[in-house]
């Protein structure tokens, strides 16, 4: 790669912005990590957070023998942590009416306001209207938890059973818990869905449906009998592990995950202020139609359609593209189809060799189906902001069929400096669903913001929660955030928390002037300077 000239990314102008969206917060639940600062940390660190089960694991959880003594079964899957965990009093749902609802609806929700909280918006006060653009799996948890007790379903009734599992309302709840009235709607195209979820949020931003949009997918298996089956050809690899790009690769492995972006329109995000993680400059969609092998088999033109489309959207020569976030399955099929498809594309506007990196994030933590666009794109973003590409695992030797010495392309089996020559970081992120529905996006490093200015000698720092103890809590993260981030403008985290927070009942206050006052005194809540109230909810004339 060639050495660094120039490493700061470029100011927009606000013709620049034009066209272009701001990705200004996100969260993510994938194996191994709780958040993405962990799975940035995982990624860095070349980590497969694959989980592989015995026989005795396997049988303690309920599978069924059949399939525990099937030689093809493949007991491997990536595993999220604490799925069974919800809060439901934080959003007034009775215990019973979250014990039926699908962990799937209970997570995406949760990290929606997380989401929100992470864009520094309360939904209440923001003036503009909020979209939400979501995709999740089947529900396995109406298969195996509830439809195997005929009489907790009857109890219930098909209906709510229905509202509390069906894909159908998995958006809407989010606008409705929120309060968010702008689009809702959910995309269902299997391993495509969130990146068709995210594509549609940009359209509808970009035709002033919204002004805000949440984005992006959920995909949690709560059973061992919904994982892979080994089949000569076909998508699950035998062993468990995904190979992407590998001379060895067979095939992908499952895995749970869960991601949303926050979106916003980049002239606005410029001229408001937030804090941009990264810029999707363009994204197309289309479908492969009937022409290739089967109703399941990818298509190298449709892809390919998709790519180009999206990169002449950006208005971006693809020799500036030094990433490819690749939707990367590892399978016979369809590896060379994508990379095929990639080169085309790549070749109509340069013939330069090896200079653009070739990732699969599936060789960290599975096929997440309906998420597995939105981790990708996070992937990304990570390594963006950390101007670091990290490696894609399991690669050993090319598959010859890729033809990768002669192709742009290379696959970094190591944590790489992203380093550039004279322009912004660029990538190229790919979701292809069975069925034919394929989605790119160009994606750039965020631009330079101008730090903020001088404020007032004093600051009032104020939190808020439902209960004392997740006030206690608030109070613990603010200073675990405050020593991590000492040089942070203490203007900037007062705003926020006037601003980009919900109100509620418990509350507390500290006026102060400097970081060492802040932290003395919120280490000791009950001390004089800080004051503490519960104050019951109630209209005010």
């Amino acid at each position: 790669m060639n050495d660094i000239e120039n490493d700061s990314p470029r100011s927009y102008e606000s013709e620049d912005a034009t066209g272009h969206i701001a990705i200004i917060g996100m969260v993510g639940r994938f194996p191994g990590a709780r958040n993405v600062d962990e799975f940035w940390q995982n990624l860095r660190a070349g980590v497969e957070s694959i989980s592989f089960f015995t026989q005795a694991e396997l049988a303690d959880s309920g599978l069924d023998p059949a399939l525990l003594h099937n030689p093809k079964y493949v007991g491997a899957e990536g595993i999220v942590s604490d799925i069974d965990l919800f809060d439901a009093a934080f959003f007034n749902l009775a215990p019973r009416e979250a014990e039926f609802m699908d962990p799937q609806h209970r997570l995406f929700l949760e990290s929606a306001w997380e989401a929100m909280e992470k864009a520094g918006y309360d939904s209440e006060s923001y003036p503009g209207r909020i979209g939400v653009f979501a995709a999740a799996s089947m529900s396995t948890y109406l298969i195996r938890n509830i439809l195997s007790h005929p009489g907790l379903y009857d109890s219930v009734g098909s209906f709510q059973i229905s509202l509390s599992n069906g894909q159908d309302f998995l958006a809407t709840r989010v606008s409705h818990q929120l309060n968010l009235k702008g689009p809702s709607l959910n995309t269902n195209t299997l391993c495509s869905s969130s990146f068709v979820a995210i594509h549609l949020a940009c359209q509808s931003l970009l035709d002033q449906e919204c002004d805000l949009a949440l984005a992006g997918g959920v995909s949690l298996q709560v059973s061992r009998n919904e994982s892979f089956f080994y089949q000569e050809g076909g998508i699950g690899d035998p062993a468990g592990h995904c190979r992407a790009f590998d001379a060895k690769s067979r095939g992908t492995v499952s895995g749970s995950g869960l991601g949303i972006v926050i979106l916003k329109r980049l002239e606005e995000a410029l001229e408001q202020g937030d804090h941009i993680l990264a810029v999707i400059r363009g994204s197309a969609l289309n479908n492969d139609g009937s022409d290739k092998l089967s109703y399941t088999a990818p298509s190298r033109e449709g892809q390919a359609k998709a790519i180009a489309e999206a990169q002449a959207v950006a208005g971006v020569d693809p020799e500036t593209i030094t990433l490819i976030e690749a939707h990367g399955t590892g399978t016979h099929l369809g590896d060379p189809i994508e990379v095929a498809a990639l080169t085309k594309v790549f070749r109509a506007g340069t013939q330069k060799k090896n200079f653009c990196a070739l990732g699969s994030v599936k060789s960290n933590i599975g096929h997440l189906v309906t998420a597995g666009g939105v981790a990708s794109l996070i992937k990304t973003i990570l390594a963006l902001q950390n101007k670091q590409i990290p490696p894609s695992l399991n690669f050993e030797e090319p598959n010859p069929e890729l033809d990768l010495p002669n192709s742009p392309f290379y696959v970094p089996t190591k944590v790489l400096d992203w380093k550039v020559n004279g322009m912004p970081r660029r990538a190229g992120v790919s979701s292809f669903g069975i069925g034919g529905t394929n989605v790119h996006l160009v994606v750039e490093e965020a631009p330079e913001i101008k730090p903020s200015g001088k404020s007032r000698p004093w600051q009032l720092l104020l939190l808020s929660a439902k209960t004392a103890s997740a006030l206690d809590k608030q109070t613990t993260h603010l200073l675990d955030y405050l020593r991590q981030f000492p040089h942070s403008n203490r203007a900037d985290i007062t705003y926020t928390l006037q601003v980009g927070r919900r109100g509620f009942g418990h509350r507390r206050m500290l006026l102060c002037q400097t970081l060492e006052e802040a932290l003395t005194a919120l280490n000791v809540p009950a001390s004089g300077q800080v004051l503490t109230q519960f104050q019951e909810s109630k209209d005010r004339p």
